[in-house]
């Protein structure tokens, strides 16, 4: 079958179009070595259990807790330089976009908040609550809801650009391409969406609900499923390009480095499947339920499970565990020497 590409055009620095900002989760840090952590450098409490994944940039971390309170730290010191308090529980991942920093919130609305005074910029409101990260492309901030909608509203103001109503509730995050957006949905459905209009352009049916965030790699959407599949979907047509069966519900997101994507499963197990094929390269038993996304770095995917675990990534081999940290949704922060962390248990490290 004969498929259209988009014709990419450069993304401008305040873009951040998937969760995580790129493919491989890195939360724009790029891919760093991983080293064995010899001990923590710092550890902070932030009163309250977290349940997303924190993200770095020009020295500061930046947490949200489920108390609804977004901290930012500095992380030379593991001081807090401030706090915003949103009105409601908050369990989803910050995103970054100039100097607004954006999350949602069980309140049902999205805030921004600047990230040098902490105070708040805007505040866009939904039906329900928000738990997938708010993703930026052009100016535009996408986001679904447990309302069964997706928004677009503008990174500036705030402001509401169009709303399209799905059949389920949303807790995936979009990918937002230059024109279109992909996202799954409550109802078992992958989206494809028009990014300037919100008018639906394909939807393909899975197994069962989908919490799991999509990547785009080519030509293919990969995304798991409820359903104990992951999916690698035509980006033009949602046609089932491959798809590959794992032992129990999927709800991580993939990571993708290269020709490999990388996906957890609740059965325990971390799959590196080529992006292409699906050819599985190798599997790795972890342990634990894999809820949260892995994170390529240089030459290894980590991955929180109950502790956290570096793996090469050619071979799927443990390198070494660290035995705390095991929040359900977070993503370490690989920056250079250092590794930062969140827990369950309502501690931030960092580790060195």
């Amino acid at each position: 079958m004969m498929t259209i590409k988009e014709t990419a055009k450069p993304k401008t620095p305040d873009d951040w179009p998937t969760l995580l900002k790129d493919n491989a989760r890195t939360g724009g840090q790029g891919q760093h070595p991983a080293r064995s952590p010899e001990g923590a450098v710092w550890r902070l409490r932030t009163g309250s259990s977290v349940r997303s994944a924190p993200i770095l940039d020009d020295g500061v971390l930046y947490v949200t807790s489920v108390n609804g309170v977004l901290h930012a730290i500095d992380v030379v010191t593991g001081t807090s330089k401030w706090k915003f308090q949103a009105a409601g529980q908050v369990h989803s991942t910050p995103s970054l976009s100039g100097d607004r920093i954006l999350f949602g919130c069980d309140d049902g609305k999205v805030y921004a908040v600047d990230r040098h005074a902490g105070s708040k910029l805007w505040e866009a409101p939904t039906e329900a609550e928000v738990w997938a990260s708010p993703v930026v492309r052009s100016g535009v901030v996408f986001f679904g809801s447990a309302d069964a909608r997706v928004y677009a509203v503008d990174a500036a103001s705030g402001r509401t650009r169009w709303v399209q109503e799905l059949a389920g509730r949303i807790y995936s995050t979009i990918y937002a391409a230059e024109h279109q957006l992909y996202v799954g949905c409550g109802d078992g459905k992958v989206y494809s969406l028009d990014a300037s209009s919100g008018k639906i352009l394909w939807s393909t049916l899975t197994g069962n609900g989908i919490d799991s965030s999509p990547a785009v790699a080519g030509d293919l959407v990969l995304i798991g499923s409820e359903d104990f599949w992951f999916y690698a979907l035509n980006t033009s047509t949602g046609e089932v390009r491959w798809k590959y069966e794992t032992g129990l519900g999927i709800a991580s997101s993939p990571a993708v480095s290269g020709d490999m994507a990388v996906i957890g499963s609740k059965d325990g197990f971390l799959y590196a499947l080529e992006t292409q094929t699906g050819r599985l390269r190798w599997k790795t038993g972890v342990g634990e339920v894999v809820t949260a996304p892995p994170v390529f770095g240089d030459g290894v995917v980590c991955i929180q499970a109950g502790g956290t675990f570096s793996l090469d990534s050619a071979t799927g081999n443990v390198v070494w565990r660290a035995a705390l940290a095991g929040a359900i949704q977070s993503v370490p922060v690989l920056a250079g020497d250092t590794i930062y962390l969140t827990s369950l248990s309502s501690e931030v490290y960092a580790l060195r």
